[in-house]
């Protein structure tokens, strides 16, 4: 049995910019040892290429082809469920350009979809747009459900928190395709093919990526540079297979992460 990975970016891999201690050794370790894995990330702000320049600037060589973003997700959804169509979109380019790469056309007059990503500067006018267009008949899509991210002098509305003002008017719930949505994981699976069985979700937070990965039907490993510690764990009526302090307890265990020869016997 061949294992894979799917591991976060944000709390996993960097910090605030600056790499987790561990975590270029933890990669360099898959590619030596062949093992298939995708860096996931709910940002559906950047291009996966423009993902890979800033990870590779702190040290971290990851391609471009090896990040999933919830944008790239969304897209790939979207394919899959209407072909060729047209959005609304409020996001920046790492929407807007996985939408065009599937043929969408993106416009504000009768659009099939209106698709809710991040982005810096949230516009009044466009999630006024938004709500009237949703009204008027658009399927409302959501990248991501996370209420907040970091700012600099704290936290700043996120894609839920502007959804849920959309629903407000609207009355319309969005579809979320990113974190914790195991559709997110499956396509991010599908895209290395790898199957649930033999694959590992390592993240920082219960409640996206413990979550996904549980409801995707992966093991999952829980890594205490991020989000959550022991009283956030608690808080949770489920746990991860694993808890360790970093990926950097990973490195020498990269085939036999829980140290249950699972992956390293072949067993089913």
């Amino acid at each position: 049995m061949t294992i894979s990975y799917l591991t976060d970016m944000d709390g996993v891999l960097h910090r605030e910019g600056e790499p987790i201690a561990g975590a270029s050794e933890f990669i360099s370790t898959l590619r030596e040892e062949g093992i298939e894995f995708m860096v996931l990330t709910n940002n559906s702000i950047q291009t996966p290429r423009d993902l890979s320049a800033k990870l590779v600037r702190m040290g971290l060589e990851i391609e471009p082809e090896r990040i999933w973003t919830s944008a790239t997700a969304t897209a790939k959804f979207l394919s899959q469920q209407a072909g060729e169509a047209s959005a609304y979109v409020i996001g920046e380019a790492g929407l807007t350009t996985a939408l065009h790469e599937i043929g969408w056309i993106l416009t504000d007059t009768d659009p099939d979809f209106v698709v809710l990503g991040e982005t810096r500067t949230y516009s009044l006018e466009a999630v006024t747009t938004a709500c009237n267009l949703i009204l008027g008949g658009a399927r409302f899509i959501a990248t991501n459900p996370d209420l907040t991210g970091p700012g600099p002098n704290g936290v700043i509305p996120a894609t839920g928190a502007v959804a849920a003002m959309i629903t407000s008017v609207t009355g319309k719930e969005p579809y979320y395709v990113g974190k914790p949505n195991p559709v997110m994981m499956r396509s991010a699976l599908n895209n290395i093919g790898a199957h649930s069985e033999h694959t590992v979700m390592i993240g920082d937070r219960m409640d996206t990526d413990v979550k996904a990965g549980l409801e995707a039907g992966l093991r999952t490993i829980l890594v205490r540079t991020g989000i959550s510690d022991d009283a956030e764990i608690s808080r949770y009526p489920f746990r991860p297979t694993a808890t360790v302090d970093s990926v950097a307890n990973l490195v020498e265990h990269s085939r036999d992460p829980f140290g249950d020869g699972f992956y390293e016997q072949g067993e089913v």
